[in-house]
């Protein structure tokens, strides 16, 4: 993808915003080093629901209870 010069930007910024519409993302440039970038917004979020991952994931049942004497002097600061 060429990247589009500032000048060119804002002489066609209609056009641009159509073809970014449509899903193409549009590097600007000032003197030929890219500065920003034009991209779509997605229109809906994904929608999140509880229990979708159900199945897949698994914690210890020991997973809360403290750590052993070996461990924890690491994070007591001991070592």
């Amino acid at each position: 993808m060429k990247p589009v010069n500032i000048h060119e930007a804002k002489t066609h910024f209609s056009q641009l915003i159509e073809r970014v519409v449509a899903g193409e993302e549009i590097v600007i440039a000032r003197n030929g080093k890219p500065v920003a970038k034009l991209v779509p917004i997605p229109l809906e979020q994904p929608r999140r629901f509880s229990g979708s991952m159900r199945g897949q994931i698994w914690i210890a049942d020991d997973f809360d209870d403290p750590l052993p004497p070996e461990l924890q002097k690491y994070f007591d600061g001991e070592e």
